[in-house]
Protein backbone atom coordinates (compact mmCIF):
# COMPACT_ATOMS: atom_id res chain seq x y z
CA UNK A 1 0.00 0.00 0.00
CA UNK A 2 1.77 3.36 -1.16
CA UNK A 3 1.76 6.53 1.27
CA UNK A 4 -0.32 9.71 0.31
CA UNK A 5 0.37 13.45 0.66
CA UNK A 6 -1.71 15.42 3.20
CA UNK A 7 -1.60 19.09 4.20
CA UNK A 8 -2.09 20.66 7.48
CA UNK A 9 -2.34 24.19 8.14
CA UNK A 10 -1.85 25.70 11.50
CA UNK A 11 -1.96 30.21 12.03
CA UNK A 12 0.69 31.18 14.33
CA UNK A 13 1.53 34.90 15.49
CA UNK A 14 4.94 35.40 14.39
CA UNK A 15 7.27 36.84 12.18
CA UNK A 16 8.18 34.28 8.74
CA UNK A 17 11.57 34.97 9.58
CA UNK A 18 11.72 33.60 13.02
CA UNK A 19 9.56 31.06 12.20
CA UNK A 20 11.57 29.80 9.37
CA UNK A 21 14.79 29.86 12.12
CA UNK A 22 12.49 27.32 14.05
CA UNK A 23 11.81 25.00 10.82
CA UNK A 24 15.14 24.93 9.21
CA UNK A 25 18.15 25.36 11.97
CA UNK A 26 19.27 22.58 13.98
CA UNK A 27 18.88 24.72 16.93
CA UNK A 28 15.43 25.73 16.11
CA UNK A 29 14.18 22.24 15.48
CA UNK A 30 15.47 21.02 18.39
CA UNK A 31 13.31 23.49 20.52
CA UNK A 32 10.19 21.61 19.35
CA UNK A 33 10.74 18.44 16.44
CA UNK A 34 13.61 16.11 17.69
CA UNK A 35 15.60 15.82 21.35
CA UNK A 36 18.40 16.48 19.38
CA UNK A 37 19.54 17.79 16.21
CA UNK A 38 22.65 18.41 13.92
CA UNK A 39 23.48 19.35 10.26
CA UNK A 40 26.43 18.00 8.10
CA UNK A 41 26.83 18.40 4.58
CA UNK A 42 23.02 19.00 3.84
CA UNK A 43 21.82 16.10 6.15
CA UNK A 44 19.80 16.99 9.61
CA UNK A 45 20.38 13.94 11.96
CA UNK A 46 17.23 13.95 14.21
CA UNK A 47 17.21 12.32 17.68
CA UNK A 48 14.62 10.87 19.92
CA UNK A 49 15.36 8.70 22.69
CA UNK A 50 18.64 7.74 21.87
CA UNK A 51 18.11 6.90 18.13
CA UNK A 52 18.59 8.43 15.04
CA UNK A 53 16.67 9.36 11.58
CA UNK A 54 18.31 10.92 9.00
CA UNK A 55 16.78 13.50 6.08
CA UNK A 56 18.53 15.39 3.70
CA UNK A 57 17.11 18.99 2.40
CA UNK A 58 15.85 18.47 -0.97
CA UNK A 59 15.08 22.19 -1.05
CA UNK A 60 14.59 25.65 0.71
CA UNK A 61 13.88 29.00 -0.23
CA UNK A 62 14.63 31.50 2.99
CA UNK A 63 11.45 32.63 4.93
CA UNK A 64 9.31 30.79 2.44
CA UNK A 65 9.52 26.93 2.58
CA UNK A 66 12.01 23.87 3.56
CA UNK A 67 11.28 20.28 2.04
CA UNK A 68 13.41 16.82 3.69
CA UNK A 69 13.74 13.41 2.68
CA UNK A 70 13.95 10.86 5.45
CA UNK A 71 16.83 8.66 3.78
CA UNK A 72 15.28 5.29 4.43
CA UNK A 73 11.62 6.68 3.11
CA UNK A 74 10.79 5.76 -0.77
CA UNK A 75 12.58 8.67 -2.93
CA UNK A 76 9.37 10.36 -3.90
CA UNK A 77 8.35 10.94 -0.23
CA UNK A 78 9.28 14.24 2.00
CA UNK A 79 7.90 16.27 4.32
CA UNK A 80 8.14 20.26 4.22
CA UNK A 81 7.62 23.07 5.78
CA UNK A 82 6.00 26.22 4.21
CA UNK A 83 4.76 29.57 5.50
CA UNK A 84 2.38 31.41 3.31
CA UNK A 85 0.22 34.71 4.17
CA UNK A 86 -3.37 34.77 4.55
CA UNK A 87 -4.22 36.94 1.82
CA UNK A 88 -7.59 38.03 3.39
CA UNK A 89 -5.88 38.60 7.11
CA UNK A 90 -2.38 38.40 6.15
CA UNK A 91 -2.02 36.67 9.02
CA UNK A 92 1.10 34.09 8.72
CA UNK A 93 0.49 30.34 7.94
CA UNK A 94 2.46 27.46 8.82
CA UNK A 95 1.87 24.22 6.63
CA UNK A 96 2.83 21.06 6.68
CA UNK A 97 3.16 18.19 3.70
CA UNK A 98 3.76 15.05 4.56
CA UNK A 99 2.78 10.95 3.65
CA UNK A 100 1.11 8.46 5.36
CA UNK A 101 -0.98 5.60 4.87
CA UNK A 102 -4.97 6.68 4.88
CA UNK A 103 -5.61 4.38 7.54
CA UNK A 104 -2.58 6.56 9.41
CA UNK A 105 -2.89 10.19 8.67
CA UNK A 106 -5.40 10.98 11.24
CA UNK A 107 -3.04 9.72 13.37
CA UNK A 108 -0.15 11.33 12.09
CA UNK A 109 -2.21 14.69 11.91
CA UNK A 110 -2.41 14.38 15.85
CA UNK A 111 0.74 14.10 16.33
CA UNK A 112 2.18 16.80 13.99
CA UNK A 113 -0.81 18.74 16.25
CA UNK A 114 0.88 17.92 19.09
CA UNK A 115 4.59 18.94 17.58
CA UNK A 116 3.13 22.36 16.49
CA UNK A 117 1.95 23.04 19.94
CA UNK A 118 5.36 22.77 21.45
CA UNK A 119 6.62 25.22 18.40
CA UNK A 120 4.10 27.56 19.11
CA UNK A 121 4.88 27.28 23.18
CA UNK A 122 8.53 27.95 21.97
CA UNK A 123 7.47 30.90 19.74
CA UNK A 124 4.96 32.34 22.71
CA UNK A 125 1.86 32.33 20.74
Amino acid sequence: MSKQLYTLEFPVRCSPSILYEFLSTPAGLGEWFADKVDERDNIFYFGWNGSFDKAEVLESEVDKFIRFHWLEAPKEEYFEFSIEKSEITSQTILVVKDFAEKKDIKDQSLLWGHQVKDLFHRLGN
